[in-house]
């Protein structure tokens, strides 16, 4: 009888690579991937405790799994990732849920095959979390889901304790992969046939400075811009603090590497920045945008952006509001602030009203919407280069990237998922732009 199970996930890319992780150990050991829940026979929760809905999302879906686990007595229920390793959530946990059957933490889930047939040799719950960081365990093939995307981990942890940030505290600090290893990962992947490789990391421009022998991202890029075959390059995120010429002209001199820098911000507000221990000032910021455009003059910049931090006032959010408007990001991700508990943000005094921070999103995401709107005309009537990533079921197009990261959809009567096409953009829907197909990468 075939043995089934599916992985819930939660939160960032890199918790998506690592279910693939999970998936591939499940699958190592004779499992088999289904779509419901009530066909599993190991259900996993890959948590996040990042955003606060990540977190609440999570929390409901296990609450709902209790019926079918009284229906299905061997049903195995596993909850793993960052929301476990904070502080006594694991114990937590326990108490909500006591039919979840395993319960481990981030250091430890390249363990999950060992820890299943532990459990299923036992009629004892298994709760296994671990306090520091362990060797990075390059062992773990995984089992991937996103072609033509690849995501390849080159380092873990973070080193930088922003204030409203729970990350340094579930990862742990700063561990990269050898250079060998993660050229190795790319260019095992581009001989697969995947055709975008993101390089992850909480902050990759700090990539090999804790490996002591001259390793750092720049060269990595270098290294990876003399791999033959036609793939693109991303990767994320970049920390304002660390970004370098070299970094940036690294990028300028692969010709694999999109020109699309993801230079997360958080707010425009210097006052802001430093309760936040971005450890940059707004002119600083400013400075580095330049520095990027100097070197690649049409490179894309998107970021990250926090509203409602704790003491933020009108005039730093209007602060926030000027410099998207200086900046001309191509896009952003914006956010409200909510308290994780164990930071130093979590604990400030004068924390913003929740009238206040909605207010506040809307009026940024509508200026950012609107500058989408506007830099989509500019597509109109050109032809760009896109990969197509997927199908829309419900648009009835194929979907794709062109290199700055905007969205494009064509229709198309063979199947394309995979291959770089060039569109003919005709008109626009918001952010996402509509086409046809001009050429096939065959035909190219």
């Amino acid at each position: 009888m075939s043995k089934n199970y599916i992985i819930y996930t939660y939160g960032c890319q890199m918790n998506v690579h690592e279910s693939e992780k999970i998936a591939g150990i499940l699958s190592s050991k004779g499992y088999t991937k289904c779509d419901k829940s009530e066909d599993a026979d190991v259900i996993v929760y890959n948590t996040c405790c990042v955003r606060e809905n990540a977190e609440q999302h999570a929390f409901g879906n296990i609450g709902m799994i209790k019926k079918l686990k009284k229906q299905k007595k061997d049903l195995i229920v596993a909850v793993c990732g960052c929301m476990t390793q904070q502080g006594n959530f694991a114990e937590k946990l326990s108490s909500m849920f006591p039919y979840v059957d395993i319960i481990i933490g981030t250091f430890n889930m390249d363990k999950f095959g060992e820890i299943l047939d532990k459990k299923l040799n036992s009629k004892k719950r298994i709760v296994e979390i671990l306090d520091k960081n362990r060797p990075i365990c390059e062992s773990v093939k995984p089992l991937r889901s996103s072609y033509p995307n690849a995501w390849v981990n080159i380092m873990y942890g973070c080193n930088n304790f922003c204030s409203y940030c729970i990350v340094p505290y579930v990862r742990g600090r700063e561990r990269s992969r050898t250079l060998d290893n993660v050229l190795n990962e790319v260019k095992s992947l581009v001989e697969s046939g995947y055709k975008e490789i993101t390089l992850l990391g909480q902050n990759v421009n700090s990539y090999g400075k804790d490996l002591g022998d001259g390793t750092s991202f720049a060269k990595l890029i270098d290294e990876i811009a003399k791999i033959e075959g036609k793939f693109r390059l991303r990767f994320m995120s970049n920390h304002p603090k660390d970004i370098t010429e070299d970094v940036v002209k690294a990028i300028a001199n692969n010709q694999h590497a999109c020109k699309s820098i993801h230079l997360p911000v958080q707010s425009g507000s210097t006052r802001i920045l430093s309760l936040m221990n971005r450890k940059y000032t707004r002119e600083q910021y400013l400075s580095e945008v330049k520095m990027i455009r100097s070197i690649i003059p049409d490179c894309a910049l998107t970021t990250d952006i926090i509203v409602g931090f704790p003491t933020e006032t009108e005039e730093d959010f209007l602060d926030t509001m000027s410099l998207v408007e200086t900046v001309g990001y191509d896009g952003a991700f914006t956010f409200v602030y909510s308290p994780r508990e164990g930071t130093k943000a979590a604990e400030m005094e004068d924390q913003i009203p929740a009238e206040v921070k909605k207010d506040r999103i809307m009026r940024l995401v509508d200026l950012q919407n609107e500058r989408n709107r506007v830099d989509s005309l500019k597509y109109v009537g050109k032809t760009i280069e896109v990969l197509i990533e997927d199908y829309d079921q419900k648009k009835n197009a194929y979907m794709g990237r062109d290199e700055r990261g905007r969205m494009a959809y064509v229709e198309f009567t063979k199947n394309i998922v995979g291959k770089f096409v060039q569109v003919q953009i005709t008109s626009t829907g918001g952010m996402s732009l509509l086409g046809k197909v001009v050429k096939v990468e065959e035909e190219m």
